[in-house]
């Protein structure tokens, strides 16, 4: 799902996006749904939640959050 419809979704439920990024925000959706705030905190591909809207997303969210080329590293001052 792109940011932009994650945000409309959001505010739908009436949830303020502001400057949340995808991970807060997704989970601010699922915990006003009631369901687990657990999104991108998949480890090793698993989880229990097999009805997951957000699953598929949720897998590669955490796989890049879990490689340190995902990171971005600090600058350094010249």
């Amino acid at each position: 799902m792109k940011m932009e419809q994650i945000r409309a979704r959001a505010r739908h439920m009436g949830i303020k996006p502001g400057k949340l990024n995808k991970t807060a925000l997704v989970r601010a959706i699922q915990h006003r749904e009631g369901n687990f705030d657990c999104f991108a905190s998949a480890t090793n591909g698993v989880c229990s939640q097999d009805a997951c809207l957000w699953r598929t997303s949720c897998f590669v969210t955490a796989a890049k959050q879990a490689t340190p080329a995902a990171r971005k590293a600090p600058k350094r001052a010249s």
